[in-house]
């Protein structure tokens, strides 16, 4: 009989912040599976939970999960939990999920913290109707895209960012967004210093100029208003005028338009044909 694995959600800061079906699952499988063993076992050692541990982080996802997946055929059970809240999320999981789902294992979440949905409920943002984006890309033009593509988007927005690069960060979304829309930082949840930061972008920026900036941060970005939506009234040719002279090239733009106007890119292809004709 094949094993099962449970993707464990596991304190964000505070060890209390655990379920008790969590510590139970934790004493029970054969082997847990952990993003960074030397962190786990402190919450291991807090609940004097003794179980062996294997390393399965972002890098070796993918050769572990091969190893992993023949534990559980062999009828092992496993769980897997990240340096902190719910595997998966912005962490080591997803890519295993899939193999697992392939090869009909077992899957049970373990239901517990999560950070953006923490810093969520106490945004003061709409929180009927939200997208979760995560960490933006390191690549300057992939998160000049990204944004692009966001600058119209009416659901409340969470993203994840390390503290070296909030300035950055905060510097893209006035470019995109503007300095007024209003913004929630979420700083160490759950912890010592746990702080929830309201500005618009524009205070953000300048809040940061004069302090330093410490720990991991929860952004919330509040849903674009409908006035922010009149760009989208523009022509297809306007707005392929628009994106070429910012340095797109034709392929880029025409991906742009199309999610600006809500068509397929072989529509606005048409389109531009029937324009230039």
């Amino acid at each position: 009989m094949k094993g099962t694995l449970y993707l464990v959600a596991t304190p964000i800061g505070n060890l209390e912040d655990i379920t008790l079906r969590a510590i139970n699952v934790l004493k029970e499988v054969d082997i847990i599976l952990a993003e960074d063993t030397r962190k786990t076992i402190k919450l291991l050692n807090h609940y004097e939970i003794k179980k062996p541990m294997i390393s399965f982080y972002r890098h070796n996802e993918g050769v572990k999960s091969e190893y992993v997946l023949s534990l559980l055929e062999e009828g092992k059970n496993l769980a897997l939990v990240s340096d902190a809240g719910t595997p998966a999320i912005s962490d080591p999981g997803e890519d295993l999920v899939k193999i697992l789902i392939e090869h009909e294992i077992n899957i049970v979440p373990i239901p517990g913290a999560v950070a953006c949905i923490q810093a969520l409920i106490c945004s003061g943002f709409d929180v009927t109707k939200f997208a979760f984006e995560g960490f933006l890309s390191i690549n300057k033009r992939c998160r000049k895209e990204r944004l692009e593509v966001l600058k119209n988007e009416e659901r409340t927005m969470v993203f994840y960012e390390a503290p070296h690069k909030l300035k950055r960060t905060l510097d893209d979304f006035k470019e995109a967004f503007g300095g007024e829309r209003r913004i929630v930082l979420a700083r160490e949840i759950t912890k010592i210093h746990e702080e929830m930061l309201r500005f618009s972008i524009d205070e953000a920026i300048e809040y940061y100029e004069e302090n330093e900036v410490k720990g991991e941060f929860v952004i919330v970005l509040e849903g674009a208003q409908i006035k922010e939506k009149e760009e989208v009234t523009a022509s297809v040719s306007e707005l392929m005028e628009k994106y070429l002279d910012e340095g797109y090239d034709k392929k880029e733009a025409m991906k742009l338009v199309a999610k600006q106007k809500g068509m397929s890119k072989s529509e606005v292809y048409k389109e531009i044909l029937m324009q230039e004709k």
